[in-house]
Protein backbone atom coordinates (compact mmCIF):
# COMPACT_ATOMS: atom_id res chain seq x y z
CA UNK A 1 0.00 0.00 0.00
CA UNK A 2 3.11 2.43 -0.20
CA UNK A 3 2.58 3.49 -3.65
CA UNK A 4 -1.41 4.48 -2.89
CA UNK A 5 0.14 6.43 0.47
CA UNK A 6 2.84 8.12 -1.34
CA UNK A 7 0.70 8.76 -4.88
CA UNK A 8 0.35 12.72 -5.44
CA UNK A 9 -2.88 11.99 -7.25
CA UNK A 10 -4.85 9.62 -5.45
CA UNK A 11 -4.49 6.62 -7.75
CA UNK A 12 -6.01 3.62 -5.67
CA UNK A 13 -3.84 1.15 -7.81
CA UNK A 14 -3.90 -2.39 -5.71
CA UNK A 15 -8.13 -2.66 -6.10
CA UNK A 16 -8.05 -3.03 -9.80
CA UNK A 17 -4.40 -4.77 -9.83
CA UNK A 18 -6.19 -7.24 -7.42
CA UNK A 19 -9.32 -7.19 -10.01
CA UNK A 20 -7.00 -8.32 -13.06
CA UNK A 21 -5.64 -11.33 -11.19
CA UNK A 22 -9.24 -11.97 -10.61
CA UNK A 23 -10.07 -12.02 -14.31
CA UNK A 24 -7.30 -14.01 -15.42
CA UNK A 25 -7.50 -16.78 -12.44
CA UNK A 26 -11.24 -16.80 -12.72
CA UNK A 27 -12.19 -16.84 -16.57
CA UNK A 28 -8.79 -17.32 -18.20
CA UNK A 29 -7.27 -19.58 -15.87
CA UNK A 30 -4.27 -17.71 -16.19
CA UNK A 31 -1.94 -17.62 -13.39
CA UNK A 32 1.62 -19.16 -12.09
CA UNK A 33 1.99 -22.91 -12.51
CA UNK A 34 3.29 -22.73 -8.80
CA UNK A 35 0.31 -21.69 -7.49
CA UNK A 36 -1.56 -24.95 -8.38
CA UNK A 37 -0.24 -26.67 -5.20
CA UNK A 38 -1.39 -23.65 -2.88
CA UNK A 39 -4.77 -23.43 -4.51
CA UNK A 40 -5.00 -27.26 -4.34
CA UNK A 41 -3.48 -27.30 -0.83
CA UNK A 42 -6.01 -24.76 -0.01
CA UNK A 43 -9.20 -26.55 -1.54
CA UNK A 44 -8.60 -29.89 0.01
CA UNK A 45 -6.53 -28.97 3.39
CA UNK A 46 -8.02 -25.37 4.09
CA UNK A 47 -4.29 -24.08 4.69
CA UNK A 48 -1.71 -23.30 2.11
CA UNK A 49 0.95 -26.30 2.84
CA UNK A 50 0.13 -29.80 2.75
CA UNK A 51 -1.17 -30.46 6.11
CA UNK A 52 -3.96 -32.28 6.92
CA UNK A 53 -6.54 -30.25 9.04
CA UNK A 54 -6.55 -32.85 11.59
CA UNK A 55 -2.70 -31.53 12.64
CA UNK A 56 -4.07 -27.88 13.57
CA UNK A 57 -3.53 -28.49 17.21
CA UNK A 58 -0.12 -30.58 16.93
CA UNK A 59 1.63 -27.36 17.97
CA UNK A 60 0.11 -27.66 21.70
CA UNK A 61 1.69 -30.85 21.87
CA UNK A 62 4.81 -31.17 24.41
CA UNK A 63 3.46 -27.91 26.23
CA UNK A 64 3.15 -27.27 30.33
CA UNK A 65 -0.22 -25.59 29.61
CA UNK A 66 -3.26 -26.92 28.49
CA UNK A 67 -5.04 -25.05 25.62
CA UNK A 68 -9.09 -24.82 25.56
CA UNK A 69 -10.63 -25.23 22.53
CA UNK A 70 -13.54 -23.78 21.43
CA UNK A 71 -15.81 -26.96 20.59
CA UNK A 72 -15.23 -27.65 24.18
CA UNK A 73 -15.66 -24.67 25.81
CA UNK A 74 -18.66 -22.56 23.88
CA UNK A 75 -18.56 -19.52 25.16
CA UNK A 76 -15.09 -17.62 26.21
CA UNK A 77 -13.97 -13.59 26.11
CA UNK A 78 -11.69 -14.44 23.34
CA UNK A 79 -10.50 -16.20 20.38
CA UNK A 80 -7.24 -17.09 19.88
CA UNK A 81 -7.84 -17.47 15.85
CA UNK A 82 -4.02 -19.32 15.56
CA UNK A 83 -3.61 -18.88 11.51
CA UNK A 84 -2.06 -21.32 9.20
CA UNK A 85 1.28 -20.28 10.10
CA UNK A 86 0.68 -20.33 13.63
CA UNK A 87 -0.51 -24.09 12.86
CA UNK A 88 1.78 -25.58 10.63
CA UNK A 89 5.53 -23.29 10.24
CA UNK A 90 7.87 -25.23 12.45
CA UNK A 91 9.38 -21.65 13.02
CA UNK A 92 6.16 -19.60 14.29
CA UNK A 93 4.67 -22.60 15.94
CA UNK A 94 7.19 -21.14 18.81
CA UNK A 95 5.52 -17.94 18.10
CA UNK A 96 1.84 -19.39 18.80
CA UNK A 97 3.14 -21.22 22.04
CA UNK A 98 4.54 -18.21 23.69
CA UNK A 99 1.11 -16.22 23.35
CA UNK A 100 -0.93 -19.06 24.04
CA UNK A 101 1.62 -19.23 27.38
CA UNK A 102 1.22 -15.42 28.03
CA UNK A 103 -2.50 -15.93 27.63
CA UNK A 104 -2.16 -18.48 30.22
CA UNK A 105 -0.29 -16.46 32.27
CA UNK A 106 -2.35 -13.17 32.37
CA UNK A 107 -5.73 -15.73 33.15
CA UNK A 108 -6.91 -14.91 29.76
CA UNK A 109 -10.39 -16.98 29.30
CA UNK A 110 -9.87 -17.65 25.62
CA UNK A 111 -9.80 -20.94 23.59
CA UNK A 112 -8.88 -21.73 20.13
CA UNK A 113 -10.59 -23.33 16.99
CA UNK A 114 -8.53 -26.04 16.51
CA UNK A 115 -9.13 -28.34 13.17
CA UNK A 116 -12.10 -26.44 12.88
CA UNK A 117 -10.01 -23.06 11.56
CA UNK A 118 -9.17 -22.86 8.13
CA UNK A 119 -6.91 -20.31 6.09
CA UNK A 120 -8.76 -16.71 6.57
CA UNK A 121 -8.45 -16.20 2.58
CA UNK A 122 -6.27 -13.50 2.60
CA UNK A 123 -3.78 -15.35 0.03
CA UNK A 124 -6.59 -16.43 -2.34
CA UNK A 125 -7.92 -13.07 -2.77
CA UNK A 126 -4.92 -11.38 -3.02
CA UNK A 127 -4.08 -14.02 -5.84
CA UNK A 128 -6.96 -13.76 -7.63
CA UNK A 129 -9.37 -16.61 -6.39
CA UNK A 130 -11.72 -15.11 -5.69
CA UNK A 131 -14.43 -18.47 -5.46
CA UNK A 132 -11.47 -20.36 -3.04
CA UNK A 133 -11.47 -17.03 -1.15
CA UNK A 134 -14.84 -16.66 -0.40
CA UNK A 135 -15.71 -20.14 0.00
CA UNK A 136 -13.30 -20.38 3.03
CA UNK A 137 -14.41 -16.74 4.67
CA UNK A 138 -18.01 -18.10 4.39
CA UNK A 139 -16.61 -21.29 6.25
CA UNK A 140 -15.18 -19.49 8.96
CA UNK A 141 -17.51 -16.90 9.62
CA UNK A 142 -20.10 -20.24 9.71
CA UNK A 143 -17.84 -21.51 12.41
CA UNK A 144 -17.60 -19.26 14.44
CA UNK A 145 -21.24 -18.12 14.91
CA UNK A 146 -21.84 -21.61 16.87
CA UNK A 147 -19.48 -19.36 19.65
CA UNK A 148 -19.96 -16.72 21.80
CA UNK A 149 -16.93 -14.81 22.62
CA UNK A 150 -16.20 -10.71 22.41
CA UNK A 151 -12.99 -10.62 20.42
CA UNK A 152 -10.54 -12.63 17.88
CA UNK A 153 -7.19 -12.49 19.10
CA UNK A 154 -4.40 -12.69 15.82
CA UNK A 155 -1.04 -13.34 15.78
CA UNK A 156 -0.78 -12.65 11.53
CA UNK A 157 -1.49 -9.12 10.05
CA UNK A 158 -3.40 -10.89 7.47
CA UNK A 159 -5.67 -12.44 9.47
CA UNK A 160 -5.86 -8.80 11.31
CA UNK A 161 -7.28 -7.24 8.09
CA UNK A 162 -8.92 -9.95 6.32
CA UNK A 163 -10.91 -11.43 9.11
CA UNK A 164 -11.08 -7.33 11.04
CA UNK A 165 -11.99 -5.40 8.60
CA UNK A 166 -12.71 -7.42 4.80
CA UNK A 167 -15.36 -10.53 6.80
CA UNK A 168 -18.17 -7.52 7.22
CA UNK A 169 -19.43 -8.18 3.86
CA UNK A 170 -19.66 -12.17 4.72
CA UNK A 171 -20.96 -11.37 8.11
CA UNK A 172 -18.63 -11.28 10.50
CA UNK A 173 -18.39 -8.01 12.25
CA UNK A 174 -15.98 -9.12 14.43
CA UNK A 175 -13.27 -6.95 17.07
CA UNK A 176 -10.30 -7.92 15.63
CA UNK A 177 -7.04 -7.32 18.04
CA UNK A 178 -3.02 -8.17 16.95
CA UNK A 179 -1.03 -9.42 19.54
CA UNK A 180 0.86 -6.84 19.87
CA UNK A 181 -1.50 -4.49 21.09
CA UNK A 182 -3.30 -7.29 23.40
CA UNK A 183 -0.05 -8.76 25.00
CA UNK A 184 0.43 -4.17 25.19
CA UNK A 185 -2.50 -3.99 27.55
CA UNK A 186 -1.61 -7.25 29.76
CA UNK A 187 2.19 -5.84 30.81
CA UNK A 188 0.62 -2.65 31.66
CA UNK A 189 -2.38 -3.82 33.43
CA UNK A 190 0.12 -6.03 35.09
CA UNK A 191 -1.79 -9.42 34.24
CA UNK A 192 2.01 -10.04 32.90
CA UNK A 193 4.78 -8.80 34.76
CA UNK A 194 8.10 -8.48 33.45
CA UNK A 195 11.29 -9.74 35.41
CA UNK A 196 13.89 -6.88 35.35
CA UNK A 197 16.76 -9.90 35.78
CA UNK A 198 15.51 -11.52 32.26
CA UNK A 199 15.28 -8.57 30.78
CA UNK A 200 17.20 -9.28 27.35
CA UNK A 201 20.53 -7.03 26.31
CA UNK A 202 20.23 -6.76 22.54
CA UNK A 203 20.69 -4.42 19.86
CA UNK A 204 17.50 -5.15 18.24
CA UNK A 205 15.54 -3.57 15.03
CA UNK A 206 11.95 -3.83 14.54
CA UNK A 207 10.58 -4.93 10.79
CA UNK A 208 7.07 -2.94 10.38
CA UNK A 209 4.21 -5.71 8.66
CA UNK A 210 2.21 -3.62 5.88
CA UNK A 211 -0.83 -4.95 7.22
CA UNK A 212 0.18 -3.98 10.61
CA UNK A 213 1.51 -0.69 9.89
CA UNK A 214 -0.46 0.98 6.54
CA UNK A 215 -2.88 -0.51 7.04
CA UNK A 216 -3.99 -0.59 10.17
CA UNK A 217 -2.02 2.55 11.66
CA UNK A 218 -0.31 -0.03 14.41
CA UNK A 219 3.47 1.21 14.96
CA UNK A 220 4.06 2.11 18.61
CA UNK A 221 2.96 -1.13 20.16
CA UNK A 222 5.13 -3.31 19.07
CA UNK A 223 7.82 -0.52 19.64
CA UNK A 224 6.88 -0.08 23.46
CA UNK A 225 6.93 -3.52 24.52
CA UNK A 226 10.15 -4.01 22.93
CA UNK A 227 11.33 -1.53 24.69
CA UNK A 228 9.74 -2.49 28.10
CA UNK A 229 12.00 -6.18 27.78
CA UNK A 230 14.94 -4.68 26.05
CA UNK A 231 17.96 -2.93 28.18
CA UNK A 232 20.36 -2.70 25.45
CA UNK A 233 19.52 -0.54 22.32
CA UNK A 234 17.02 -0.13 19.55
CA UNK A 235 17.75 1.08 16.18
CA UNK A 236 15.50 1.88 13.26
CA UNK A 237 15.96 1.16 9.75
CA UNK A 238 16.22 3.78 7.20
CA UNK A 239 12.57 2.95 5.99
CA UNK A 240 10.25 2.02 8.55
CA UNK A 241 6.88 2.87 10.63
CA UNK A 242 4.41 4.45 7.75
CA UNK A 243 7.91 4.48 5.02
CA UNK A 244 8.63 0.42 6.18
CA UNK A 245 9.31 -1.62 2.84
CA UNK A 246 7.21 -5.10 2.55
CA UNK A 247 9.52 -8.15 3.46
CA UNK A 248 8.70 -9.60 0.15
CA UNK A 249 5.45 -11.48 1.09
CA UNK A 250 3.08 -9.14 0.73
CA UNK A 251 0.52 -9.79 -2.26
CA UNK A 252 0.77 -12.98 -2.42
CA UNK A 253 4.34 -13.37 -3.25
CA UNK A 254 4.99 -15.48 -0.50
CA UNK A 255 4.06 -18.77 -2.30
CA UNK A 256 5.85 -17.53 -5.33
CA UNK A 257 9.82 -17.09 -6.14
CA UNK A 258 10.95 -14.09 -7.20
CA UNK A 259 13.02 -14.40 -10.87
CA UNK A 260 13.41 -10.92 -11.75
CA UNK A 261 16.02 -8.31 -10.41
CA UNK A 262 16.61 -8.52 -6.56
CA UNK A 263 14.75 -10.10 -4.31
CA UNK A 264 12.80 -7.91 -2.24
CA UNK A 265 13.65 -10.00 1.03
CA UNK A 266 17.27 -9.69 0.70
CA UNK A 267 17.01 -5.58 0.06
CA UNK A 268 14.94 -5.92 3.16
CA UNK A 269 17.32 -8.08 4.93
CA UNK A 270 20.16 -5.62 4.14
CA UNK A 271 18.27 -2.49 5.25
CA UNK A 272 18.10 -4.36 8.66
CA UNK A 273 21.47 -5.74 9.08
CA UNK A 274 22.66 -2.50 8.55
CA UNK A 275 21.35 -1.18 12.17
CA UNK A 276 23.87 -3.72 13.50
CA UNK A 277 21.49 -5.80 15.02
CA UNK A 278 21.53 -9.17 17.55
CA UNK A 279 17.62 -9.30 16.54
CA UNK A 280 15.61 -8.39 14.03
CA UNK A 281 11.86 -8.47 15.56
CA UNK A 282 8.98 -9.04 13.33
CA UNK A 283 5.31 -9.08 14.47
CA UNK A 284 4.08 -11.38 11.07
CA UNK A 285 4.76 -14.76 9.99
CA UNK A 286 5.45 -14.23 6.86
CA UNK A 287 7.67 -11.29 7.24
CA UNK A 288 9.51 -13.79 9.88
CA UNK A 289 9.82 -16.14 7.00
CA UNK A 290 11.18 -13.73 4.77
CA UNK A 291 13.78 -12.18 6.66
CA UNK A 292 15.08 -15.45 7.89
CA UNK A 293 15.60 -16.61 5.01
CA UNK A 294 17.03 -13.36 4.54
CA UNK A 295 19.51 -13.42 7.28
CA UNK A 296 20.50 -16.96 5.77
CA UNK A 297 21.14 -16.43 2.64
CA UNK A 298 23.09 -13.14 3.76
CA UNK A 299 25.33 -15.64 6.33
CA UNK A 300 23.83 -14.04 8.93
CA UNK A 301 22.12 -16.50 10.86
CA UNK A 302 24.36 -17.31 13.82
CA UNK A 303 24.77 -14.14 15.10
CA UNK A 304 21.50 -12.51 14.19
CA UNK A 305 18.54 -14.09 15.04
CA UNK A 306 15.03 -13.01 14.00
CA UNK A 307 12.26 -13.02 16.72
CA UNK A 308 8.42 -12.10 17.33
CA UNK A 309 8.20 -9.92 20.08
CA UNK A 310 5.86 -12.04 22.20
CA UNK A 311 8.72 -14.50 22.14
CA UNK A 312 11.00 -11.63 23.62
CA UNK A 313 7.98 -11.08 26.35
CA UNK A 314 7.54 -14.04 27.35
CA UNK A 315 11.74 -14.97 27.72
CA UNK A 316 11.76 -11.73 29.99
CA UNK A 317 8.10 -12.21 32.20
CA UNK A 318 7.92 -13.86 35.61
Amino acid sequence: MACVQECPVNIEHVNPIVDMRRFLVQSESRFPEELMTVFGNMENNGAPWAYPQSDRLKWTEGMDITVPVAAEKQEFDVLYWVGCAGSFDARYQNVTRSVATLLDKAKVNYAVLGTEEKCNGDSARRLGNEFLAQTMIKENVETMKKYNFKKILVSCPHCLQTIGNEYKEFGGDYEVVHHSEFIGELVNDKKIEIDATKKIDKKVTYHDSCYLGRYNDIYEEPRELIKQVNNGEMNEMKRSKDRGLCCGAGGGRMWMEEKIGKKVNIERTEEALETNPDIISTACPFCMTMLTDGVKEKGRSEEVKVKDFAELVLESSK
